[in-house]
């Protein structure tokens, strides 16, 4: 048990100034937010890049009106280009995946909740924080401004393989200033992350209040503090991939470009490279990079899920030795995505047991889900909606990688809408619904102000339907043959398939619009909802201890001191059925963990 004061974590003031307490803030709530916020602009961002490309797929020729005020090479007449489709899909991954599935489930949330849920007054090192989230934003920053230099943004995807985005534009259009701004906008996130992980790890082993051990602290820190211990790893191995393929780009080393490397009938002029040592460098990163994103929403929706059950999950130990076994396993699966890369069989073979093995901490975790749903009451509402929605989107898409970790059947499915379809279920949208489940739970606390559960409730079954009718069909696509990446099928075998695709269209066209019920929630409930109590939801944990929203200093100038569990749920308390972390009531319930 720890006992270290969480006064020692206070290094400042509270601020006395407008850009010190809204803009440069040291306080980790605001911090929080302003990650929030970013996440949010940059969904809006990929979403609208996602509904542009689902058009063209759709209808290859259509006119998208105002296109070509955005990009008047990569869309003149306002028709798509091929170059300029996939310099879109690079865009819309590139914001999914790091400035949306990584910035809001961890950094935001984490940021706001983690401290007042260790019993802390901040992070051990704010000014450490407050860079981390501007050092993001600044490669947000230039991230976007790939859109309006040269010949726009990078289209080699996120993924970026070398030798084509290690050469410069003499590989085609798409290659030139658009990879070194992508290259460097990923290199400054990873600082950021860095940054932000440096924070965390130390508030949970540091800065826990009396009585707080570690198997008092509620599942969301133990998913934030899990991941920051991946995100070490991972992402200081992305940044100098980063800086390396940039100074092959423009300063002539050859980390990534082999010799006689012929393009357009030009000898380039780099000599003993690996373009593999690009790809063990990124999926090094890349396959971490799965579980940074869901394991924080496995977190949240636990947390969520054993709220609203008003009991315990099966066992709280148990979720976490398996949210740890998949960090680690993590680093050991990478390889999967390299089948066809001509690795050795005996690799091959390696690498696809540890992706099977992954399957069971996975599966372990579902399973307690389920079972502790089991013969459960429970309530209905927005946050708890959506944390079942991410069970059962996590199901679907987890059922598929038994399929993608045999090397013989992943061969063949590698580069088709099928493996689009396992990652978008498992990685993407399943973190999504996190995202919605905690925002829709912890929206009282974080803003002093009610959402309102109708249109949440709304909000939730159409994007439940629609999500479904995206990506499900992807699954027929991918058996079917049809190719990634591919931006027209007019003339070759999978013209058939042009029927599925405009569903599909149809489908996130709508699921799309869908979300600004959300936004409307959000934006109308943050200065019309209705005032919040400090513990709406009747939960346990110490962020509904203090007010809604919390004070300055978290707990205004108490000193935390915890005597239970996180979820004593389903005993008789002054309270009802649960007592609050921090109240000395003694309860008598088999789910103590001292």
């Amino acid at each position: 048990m720890h006992d270290v004061s969480a006064h020692a974590a206070a290094h400042h003031g509270p601020p006395t100034s407008l850009i010190r307490r809204h803009i440069f803030s040291l306080d980790h709530k605001v911090i929080g937010k302003q990650y929030y916020g970013l996440a949010l602009v940059a969904v809006l961002i990929g979403m609208v890049l996602s509904w542009l490309m689902r058009i063209h797929l759709g209808w290859t020729n259509a006119h998208i009106p105002g296109l070509h005020l955005l990009s008047p090479n990569g869309a003149p007449g306002d028709v798509m280009t091929p170059e300029y489709y996939l310099q879109l899909m690079t865009m819309h991954a590139t914001f999914m995946v790091f400035f949306v599935l990584t910035t809001a489930p961890f950094a935001a949330f984490g940021n706001f909740f983690l401290p007042i849920h260790t019993g802390a007054e901040d992070m051990p090192f704010p000014h450490f924080n407050m860079m981390s989230f501007w050092t993001t934003f600044v490669a947000f920053c230039v991230m976007i401004s790939s859109f309006f230099v040269g010949d726009g943004p990078t289209l080699g995807g996120w993924t970026q393989y070398a030798p084509l985005s290690a050469v410069g534009s003499v590989s085609g259009p798409g290659q030139g200033t658009g990879v070194i701004l992508w290259a460097l906008s990923i290199a400054i996130f990873c600082v950021g992350q860095l940054l932000g992980a440096l924070n965390f790890i130390p508030n949970v082993l540091d800065l826990r209040c009396r009585g707080m051990s570690f198997w008092r602290l509620p599942m969301p820190t133990w998913a934030w503090f899990i991941t920051s211990c991946m995100g070490l790893t991972a992402f200081s191995v992305l940044m100098p991939a980063c800086i390396m393929l940039i100074l092959d780009h423009v300063g002539g080393t050859s980390f990534f470009v082999p010799s006689n490397l012929v393009i357009n009938d030009q000898m380039q002029p780099h000599s003993g490279g690996s373009t593999l040592l690009w790809q063990h460098l990124f999926w090094f990163f890349g396959h971490p990079e799965v579980y940074i994103a869901i394991v924080p929403g496995m977190g949240i929706v636990t947390h969520v899920l054993i709220t609203n059950m008003r009991k315990p999950m099966l066992s709280h130990r148990v979720l976490v030795y398996c949210m740890a076994a998949l960090a680690i396993l993590s680093y050991m699966v990478y390889g999967h995505h390299m089948f066809v890369s001509g690795m050795n069989p005996v690799s091959a073979l390696g690498f696809s047991f540890p992706t099977l093995l992954i399957t069971i901490p996975s599966t372990i975790i579902v399973l307690i889900w389920i079972g502790s749903l089991y013969g459960a009451r429970i309530r209905l509402n927005s946050a708890s909606l959506f944390a079942l929605g991410f069970v059962s989107l996590f199901i679907t898409g987890g059922v598929s990688g038994f399929f993608l970790a045999q090397p013989s059947i992943q061969i063949l499915l590698h580069a088709t809408y099928f493996v689009v379809a396992h990652f978008h279920f498992t990685m993407a949208i399943a973190a999504i619904f996190g995202i919605f489940s905690g925002t829709y739970f912890w929206f009282p606390k974080m803003w002093g102000r009610m959402m309102n559960e109708t249109l949440g409730k709304i909000h939730f079954w159409l994007t439940f339907v629609g999500v479904y009718s995206i990506f499900m069909p992807f699954h027929y696509l991918g058996l079917a043959g049809n190719v990634r990446r591919y931006q027209a099928f007019v003339v070759d075998y999978m013209q058939p398939l042009i029927g599925v695709h405009r569903f599909v269209t149809i489908a996130a066209l709508l699921t799309g619009a869908v979300q600004f019920i959300f936004l409307f929630n959000l934006v109308y409930s943050r200065f019309r909802g209705p005032l919040a109590p400090d513990n709406p939801w009747q939960a346990t944990s110490l962020e509904w201890s203090t007010s809604s929203p919390p004070p300055f200093d978290n707990f205004g100038g108490r000193q935390m001191v915890v005597y239970h569990d996180p979820y004593q749920y389903g005993i008789q308390s002054s309270m009802g059925d649960y007592v609050l972390q921090d109240s000395p009531e003694q309860v008598k319930s088999a789910h103590d963990e001292p």
